[in-house]
């Protein structure tokens, strides 16, 4: 490769490694390359399919038109790919069960809840359909992490270049960048398809993924009926219930979406990344396969400490998690009491929420983050103690605002949450009491302690009394 300079079309000069990859990378792709001297000097394979093939791969990862650095493009695809397998189209029959068997929830559940019915029309979802509601909120929780492993995989793979390559790199160096985008893009993209596979609705994992949705996915429901001895039909309605239950949640509780989202924000934004797992992913990076790239960043690229901050969040977000699954979980086996298999279903949910399942396990070792409830039994615990104390109404007014939940500590001891809740309630009452008055200048005829006052600064009580200071000079 000639050291000089070329020139382009406008005469702006390019330095040959970043002319190179453009000719390669560009629209023309393989043009004006051949094919066979290409893999005779490279040492690649001599199949010039497989070297379009390839090439095209690379090509896919070094662009990225969207102006963040986690090629979404590619995510989506890659979802899109995952997602596809064994994906039947939704039926008109299928749609026709989903919309009753929702209607019928809403129904079920109105004399156990004040929350009342969203009005959402019931959808049927294909997986494909799932990944392209939910993946808009995929890329709001994980554009923290995406955007520093995309840096950190650019910043590691400019350092293992030789020194004297470095100055050659000019315009190819957001190539790198893109490829680090790229490699996240791809593994978010499976994790989120094969979750495709695994879910039953929109709110399956405790948070409203898609808006304003309710939706239940049909070939799902049948996979996870398979094996319970349970008719096909109260498995059905009894996750048309989670579904109708979690909807109502979300949209009645305007503030709870976005207190769930911002906490998961708040905890990736402290991600630490592994610059030494980076480095050595840096080092034996083979852009022709890229399925080895995803397999290296499924197995976790973050350090295991965790700021205060962090644990802080964490915490918060587990307690918040559990709120929502514990009252849903309430609420749903409440109003289930005409299914005869209630109770088997609801205890079988309970254990795959509280264990994850493959996909869920992958799409918290790449972002560092699990979305289990892990204290569902003892959050649905205090919700059923809260409507015996309180009943329906006093329950649920408790999601008035974000500061009457729950915290971790009433997770502990159920039964107590009322009697701490009602001294708090009278300290702040008697602390708000004290600064009225004394806003209202209630405490200006308080009587003035001056009996150890010395004698020039005791208050006469006789106008006529003697003058004992000192006199003055």
């Amino acid at each position: 490769m000639s050291s000089t300079p070329a020139n382009n079309d406008d005469d702006t000069p390019q330095d040959p490694l970043s002319e190179m990859l453009a000719k390669l990378m560009g629209e023309g792709g393989m043009e004006g390359f051949d094919p066979s001297e290409l893999a005779k000097a490279a040492g690649l394979p001599s199949d010039p399919a497989v070297l379009a093939q390839m090439f095209s791969q690379v090509q896919s990862m070094m662009t990225n038109s969207s102006d963040t650095p986690v090629n979404w493009e590619l995510a989506h695809d890659a979802a899109r790919k995952a997602a596809a397998g064994d994906d039947p189209s939704v039926t008109a029959a299928q749609s026709r069960e989903v919309d009753e068997a929702l209607r019928l929830a809403e129904m079920w559940l109105d004399p156990y809840t004040e929350l009342a019915a969203t009005g959402i029309m019931g959808r049927a979802w294909s997986r494909a359909e799932w990944v392209e509601e939910t993946l808009g909120t995929w890329q709001r929780l994980t554009e923290p992490v995406a955007n520093s492993i995309a840096f950190a995989i650019s910043t590691a793979m400019n350092e293992q270049l030789p020194e004297e390559m470095k100055s050659m790199m000019g315009g190819a160096a957001s190539m790198m960048q893109n490829m680090g985008g790229a490699l996240f893009g791809l593994q978010l993209g499976a994790a989120v398809g094969e979750l495709a596979k695994e879910v039953v609705g929109s709110t399956d994992i405790g948070i409203p993924l898609a808006d304003l949705q309710m939706a239940l996915l049909p070939a799902n429901v049948k996979t996870f009926g398979e094996g319970l001895g349970v008719p096909e039909q109260e498995i059905l309605l009894f996750l048309a219930l989670r579904e109708a239950a979690h909807a109502r949640l979300f949209v009645q509780v305007p503030w709870l979406r976005g207190h769930l989202l911002g906490t998961i924000e708040t905890y990736a934004r402290g991600i630490h990344i592994d610059m030494s797992r980076i480095e050595d992913l840096a080092q034996n990076l083979d852009p022709s396969n890229p399925e080895a790239m995803q397999a290296a960043l499924s197995e976790g690229v973050f350090m295991p400490a965790r700021t205060p901050e962090q644990d802080a969040a964490l915490a918060k977000l587990e307690t918040a998690l559990a709120l929502v699954e514990g009252w849903v979980d309430e609420v749903t086996f409440s109003a289930a009491t005409n299914l005869p298999s209630a109770p088997a279903i609801r205890e079988t949910i309970r254990r795959r929420r509280a264990t994850g399942g493959p996909a869920e396990h992958a799409f918290g070792s790449l972002v560092g983050l699990e979305l289990r409830p892990r204290r569902l039994r003892e959050a649905a615990a205090l919700w059923s103690s809260l409507r015996e104390e309180r009943g329906i109404t006093g329950r649920d007014a408790i999601w008035a605002h974000p500061d009457l939940l729950p915290t971790s500590a009433d997770l502990d001891d159920a039964a107590g949450f009322s009697a701490r809740r009602s001294a708090a309630d009278a300290s702040e009452s008697d602390v708000d009491a004290a600064l009225a008055k004394l806003l209202d200048g209630g405490f200006d005829d308080l009587p003035q302690e001056t009996d150890n006052l010395p004698d020039d600064q005791q208050t006469p009580e006789d106008p006529d009394a003697p003058d004992h200071s000192e006199p003055k000079d």
